[in-house]
């Protein structure tokens, strides 16, 4: 280390003047000490930072430390060590990657990121929480900041592209993660190819230009949808497969119900029963069950997989299952939180066996009013399996005969009427619950879910949108009844429970002036007057703008000034939905906090004392940042599907919608198949267009021509690149 004190480890102090001779020594010290600023250090460790290796050097260090002690510049921890005193302005924060040389760092200190340049990371990478130097930024610019160390790393894991040069690995990985490549420090003991996709374990970082790294998996070739579905999972730390003890544990538990177990449980076995899923679903966590009551009431349980039955608290099973959070469901697969021997087996509610459930079980009018209620174990048998549509068949045609184009078997059937009846009037009780909900200002976003077509290869053929009908609300509502009573139950005992719940914060103040301030050109208005008129407005401007040009530019905006939802402990109930109490209850077998609240709903159940609430709030932190990282990598696989479909139609026009419009570009969402790509202003026709980010738009310089969010526009595809999962389009010109 080149410094003042010496030019090399064995060297000893550069003769000068005695006054400056300390001075510097102190300089040095002093910069130690920001670089490491909580870190304790003797002279000793000192003197061989610093390179100093003489007697004399030493007690210059002695006397230097005992000086900047005495003036308070730095603390004496114990007898001989020392420790920086730490300054106002030193602060934590984590560090965010642009790609392009420069990061940010988001700290709770300040209101705007801080700009870091490169020579400033300091050992860092992006998601890093670090310590760091805040200082005025140069003109009328930002606080820049000055990494000093890395407090704790986001991921030690990352993957990358295998580089082979003159018999030296290294491994490039996203510049939004590190702007260095690793070095891979020890022959791979599998197989590798120059051009690999691989996953690495980050190791040291000593004083050299790069990180060192081991490989531990060859995800393979870039491009192919194996390896891209295993790269997305590997970028955000989500397991693809289970460790064999995990698998062995699962396997251990005996699929048959213990007839002990089963006379401590209300029995539902001999009341008519049904799933309703989604064609290809494997794992079945609900069921409804139907018995009409005298004086026009009728009872429906919704009966949930009893997961927690089998997954004990202190199992493997169960760190597992924490540690995942969730399933992930990418386009081509599954990644489930649990075993298939538990998710697609045991606990799923497969017709005709016999199953351990959790259930909520009311007695309702035919105008959905809650006459009784009760919660508890149960064991059912489910009699039928209809996928969505074939339930839907039955709504709309009133009748039990399902033909073989819609039938799961490929044959057509004719269902029991006893069946047809039930669906038909849950149908009927749902559309009543779910119009109070609206009433009492529960948000209406029209679900648009993205599906594919994919061939034996995995490729896909065809992109369409799945729009929700009335057997998917049907399951809906039941299963919020249920979500909704459960938590309500818990919550309003006396003294209060620790509970889970799901709760979604009132949307953000300054986002909806902004919404209000942009429809209001459009002639619409909001009233933000309070939570409640915020609600039913925002539900009126959804109404009115159906099948309008502005939906696009309106629907986009509004979903972006609302909050996120969360798991926690603390209630603050669940504004788009408009319940002051709200839980998940409903699915054990892919989310953990389902897992959770029906543990406590059963230590409530046994009149157990409630437990301590600081434990469950870290364990519903945990799984809402993992539900996080599962969502992200959702979108991540179905934006990599699109492109692999777009890759078809290069030089191809389309129509499509502006759906985001940011300095370098607009992006654009094609109709139809829902595929997003960006356009470059200095490829839109006709003129020089600038950046008007307070309107969402780019403005012609000499035609005053405008694009804005939810424009219409053509555009032709230019290049797909499903790696980088992108696709870049030429502007056209308006469609309208």
């Amino acid at each position: 280390m080149n410094n003042c004190l010496g030019e090399n480890r064995n060297s000893t102090f550069v003769y000068m003047g005695k006054k400056k001779k300390v001075q510097t020594v102190q300089k040095s010290i002093l910069n130690l000490f920001d670089q490491y600023p909580t870190k304790t250090f003797t002279y000793k460790q000192i003197a061989a930072r610093l390179g100093v290796t003489d007697p004399s050097g030493r007690n210059h260090i002695i006397k230097s430390l005992k000086k900047l002690a005495e003036r308070k510049i730095i603390v004496q921890e114990s007898r001989g060590s020392y420790k920086s005193k730490q300054r106002k302005n030193y602060h934590e924060g984590i560090l965010d990657l642009s790609g392009k040389g420069v990061g940010y760092i988001i700290s709770e200190k300040f209101e705007d990121d801080l700009i870091v340049t490169s020579n400033q990371f300091n050992k860092a990478f992006s998601g890093d929480t670090v310590l760091f130097y805040a200082y005025p930024g140069r003109g009328k610019k930002r606080r820049e900041a000055k990494i000093i160390e890395v407090v704790s790393r986001k991921s030690n894991q990352f993957v990358g592209t295998l580089q082979k040069k003159n018999g030296t690995l290294f491994v490039r990985v996203s510049s939004k993660i590190s702007p260095v490549d690793f070095f891979i420090e020890a022959t791979p003991k599998m197989k590798t190819e120059d051009g690999d996709r691989v996953l690495i374990s980050f190791t040291q970082w000593k004083e050299t230009k790069s990180p060192q790294a081991t490989i531990e998996e060859v995800l393979g070739a870039p491009g192919e949808t194996d390896t891209e579905m295993h790269t997305i999972l590997a970028e955000y730390g989500l397991p693809y497969k289970f460790d064999y003890h995990i698998e062995a544990e699962a396997n251990q538990i005996d699929i048959h119900l213990d007839k002990e177990e089963i006379k401590r449980r209300m029995d539902y076995r001999d009341v008519l029963t049904f799933t309703i899923d989604p064609t290809d679903a494997k794992d079945f966590d609900d069921a409804l069950s139907f018995k009409t009551l005298p004086e026009g009431l009728f009872e429906v349980g919704i009966h949930i997989a009893d997961v927690s039955h089998y997954v004990k608290p202190g199992t493997l099973l169960d760190d597992e299952a924490y540690q995942r959070g969730t399933s992930v469901y990418l386009v081509d697969r599954v990644v489930p939180m649990l075993p298939e021997q538990l998710s697609n087996k045991v606990c799923s509610l497969r017709p005709n066996e016999e199953k351990f459930t959790f259930s909520a079980i009311f007695t309702l009018d035919a105008f959905g009013n809650i006459k009784e209620q009760k919660f508890g174990r149960t064991v059912i048998n489910s009699n039928y399996r209809f996928a969505y549509h074939e339930a839907q068949h039955i709504i709309e045609t009133e009748k039990g005969e399902i033909p073989a184009n819609i039938s799961l078997t490929s044959k057509g059937y004719t269902t029991n009427q006893q069946v047809v009846e039930a669906i038909l009037q849950l149908d009927k009780t749902a559309k009543v619950l779910r119009k109070k909900r609206m009433q009492s200002g529960a948000i209406s976003f029209d679900k648009e879910e993205v599906k594919f077509k994919l061939d034996e290869n995995q490729q896909p053929t065809d992109v369409f949108v799945k729009t929700s009908k009335d057997a998917n609300k049907l399951i809906e509502e039941y299963m919020l009844l249920a979500n909704k009573k459960v938590s309500e139950f818990v919550a309003k005992q006396d003294p209060k429970k620790t509970f889970v719940f799901r709760v979604h914060d009132e949307p953000d103040e300054a986002k909806l002036d902004q919404l209000k301030r942009v429809i209001g050109s459009f002639g619409y208005s909001l009233n933000l007057a309070s939570a409640e008129s915020t609600a039913h407005s925002i539900n009126k401007l959804l109404k009115d703008i159906r099948n309008k040009r502005e939906q696009n530019l309106i629907d986009t905006l509004t979903i972006r000034s609302m909050s996120k939802a969360i798991y926690t402990t603390q209630n603050i109930g669940h504004y788009g939905l408009a319940f002051d109490y709200y839980t998940h209850f409903t699915s054990p077998i892919r989310r953990y906090p389902d897992v959770v609240a029906h543990r406590l709903l059963q230590h409530y159940l046994s009149n157990n004392k409630p437990p301590k609430q600081e434990t469950y709030e870290s364990l519903m932190k945990h799984c809402s940042s993992r539900e996080i990282l599962s969502t992200k990598a959702e979108r991540d696989s179905i934006k990599f599907m699109q492109v692999k479909y777009m890759e078809k139609h290069i030089e191809e026009e389309f129509t499509g919608v502006i759906s985001g419009v940011v300095e370098r570009g607009i992006y654009v969402e094609l109709e139809g198949n829902k595929c997003e790509g960006m356009a470059r202003p200095q490829d839109f026709p006709g003129d020089y267009y600038v950046y008007d980010e307070m309107n969402y738009a780019f403005v012609g310089e000499k035609t005053k021509k405008s694009y804005q969010l939810g424009d219409k526009v053509l555009v032709r595809v230019t290049a797909a690149d499903p790696i980088k999962r992108h696709l870049d389009f030429v502007l056209l010109g308006h469609t309208e």
